[in-house]
């Protein structure tokens, strides 16, 4: 059985091993330690890796398999959400508020105690957004934050990472708008890392990890359209 690979906590050089490697239980763990440096975690998103562990652990990379993904043309929206969004019953942004969607995707959810998004993932993916290459989507009402959700882009793929909502449909209008403007800038896919319900009623699908993989070789050195988080082309039209 594959053993995951221990990175010593200042290593940024030594490479992650073939995500072949990856445990299969749980949830393809690959690689135990390291530190969350902009480098390593550029490193690992492009090679379909992502950090996820709890405050009393040390940090966690995993590579699943199968991978659930959603291709932006592959959107399902229902008739219910189509009725909400015709609507429009929020305002919707992105990177206006980074820092406030990153902590309130960090509040425990209903029959959850703590949560995996650290103070320590606060920073790291808050020096990715400075860097350009995390973004979120804000979801608001009024002057009230109330739903978002945030990730990581590199080239034309999108790594969802976590998602809020403080009212009704508010998280999936969120997706919804990444989607669309996504689709408009050119990118090609958006990884939704493992099968949860919500994300499949959306439209995502499971794909083996060798085809996710090979995506990400033929996408994330690929600059989407220069209007990409720049310009809205779609808000509820």
């Amino acid at each position: 059985m594959p053993i995951p690979l221990l990175i010593a906590p200042d290593d940024d050089d030594t490479a992650f091993p073939d995500t072949s490697l990856a445990l299969r239980d749980p949830d393809g763990l690959l690689a135990v330690g390291g530190r969350l440096s902009q480098k390593r975690l550029v490193q690992a998103y492009r090679q379909g890796i992502f950090p996820w562990y709890s405050d009393d652990q040390p940090i966690l990379w995993w590579s699943p398999n199968p991978r659930l993904v959603l291709f932006p043309e592959h959107l399902k929206i229902s008739r219910s959400l189509k009725k909400t969004m015709r609507k429009q019953p929020f305002r919707l942004s992105f990177d206006e508020q980074f820092l406030s969607v990153i902590q309130a995707c960090s509040a425990p959810r209903l029959k959850q105690h703590g949560t995996w998004i650290s103070d320590e993932i606060k920073l790291a993916y808050f020096s990715l957004f400075q860097s350009g290459f995390a973004h979120s989507i804000e979801v608001w009402e009024k002057n009230e934050l109330v739903g978002g959700l945030y990730g990581v882009s590199i080239g034309r793929i999108f790594f969802g990472e976590s998602m809020f909502s403080k009212k009704t449909d508010a998280s999936k209008i969120a997706f919804v708008f990444l989607v669309k403007n996504l689709q408009a800038w050119g990118y090609k896919l958006i990884d939704c890392q493992v099968r949860t319900e919500h994300l499949l009623s959306l439209g995502a699908e499971e794909i083996e990890r060798e085809t996710f993989e090979t995506l990400l070789k033929q996408w994330t050195h690929v600059s989407p359209d220069k209007t990409a988080w720049k310009d809205i082309f779609w808000n509820y039209d």
